[in-house]
């Protein structure tokens, strides 16, 4: 069982007027990694930020915050470079908004996203888990199936992606508990309405990347709601280890 909980805060719920700030203050408060939400106002009806924005961000907090990024655009094709030229380390894409997911899967792994670490006075780059593979609440995931030994996480949308602030849907989570049952050390993601009154059903079904929004960045104490997600989800895995 390779995968592990990891608790990933979305950026666009952060005050984006100070955003890099906010970027630091959760990775303080005990995140795995960065969510970082891109639309287009194409594939979703809103529009949020680009590479320049994730440049800057690289820039500002340094190499050490992994960037997920989840581009909720139409022709993911055309920012894999500019993305992975940027700093992001994980590209993951909607499965509705390609017709060659394969060889969209073979760009990202060819793009030279990595991950870089320091080591006291050193820094290491190495090669990341980043090709991610999305599907909206419409897609059933048997169509994701065909993908799934090529990418290294999925991500089940728990919500209509494009706004913050809707409610979890439930009703995904068989979703998560087949793609576990049937791809044992895939990571899963889940991301829309996920905080402390939904991780339980998310762990249970075996989701073990987390996406919150609001739950985490607008509370008054994120590094408590983070270390919660966490432990919840862990005594999931390890739940799960012992019944094997």
């Amino acid at each position: 069982m390779a995968y592990t909980a990891k608790i990933g805060p979305s950026i666009l719920s952060s005050d984006l007027s100070q955003l890099g700030r906010e970027c630091e203050r959760m990775m303080e408060c005990g995140a795995d990694y960065l969510h970082l939400d891109v639309m287009d106002g194409h594939f979703v009806p809103n529009i949020t930020f680009g590479h320049p924005m994730v440049e800057c961000l690289r820039s500002c907090i340094g190499p050490d915050p992994f960037f997920d990024m989840h581009m909720m655009v139409s022709r993911p094709e055309q920012w894999v470079k500019p993305m992975a030229a940027a700093g992001a380390n994980q590209y993951t894409f909607h499965l509705e908004a390609t017709t060659n997911p394969g060889n969209l899967i073979k760009e990202i792994r060819e793009s030279g996203m990595k991950v870089c670490v320091k080591r006291g006075n050193n820094q290491f780059c190495l090669r990341p888990q980043n090709v991610g593979l999305a599907i909206k609440p419409g897609t059933t995931v048997e169509e994701l199936a065909p993908w799934a030994g090529q990418i290294d996480m999925a991500l089940v949308m728990t919500v209509e992606p494009g706004f913050g602030g809707q409610k979890f849907m439930e009703d995904m989570m068989p979703k998560v508990s087949w793609l576990r049952s049937q791809f044992p050390s895939l990571d899963i993601e889940v991301d829309g309405g996920v905080g402390p009154d939904s991780i339980h059903r998310c762990a249970e079904a075996g989701a073990n990347m987390i996406v919150s929004g609001s739950a985490v960045v607008s509370s008054d104490d994120p590094r408590s709601v983070i270390a919660l997600l966490k432990n919840v989800v862990i005594e999931a895995i390890q739940k799960r280890s012992l019944d094997r």
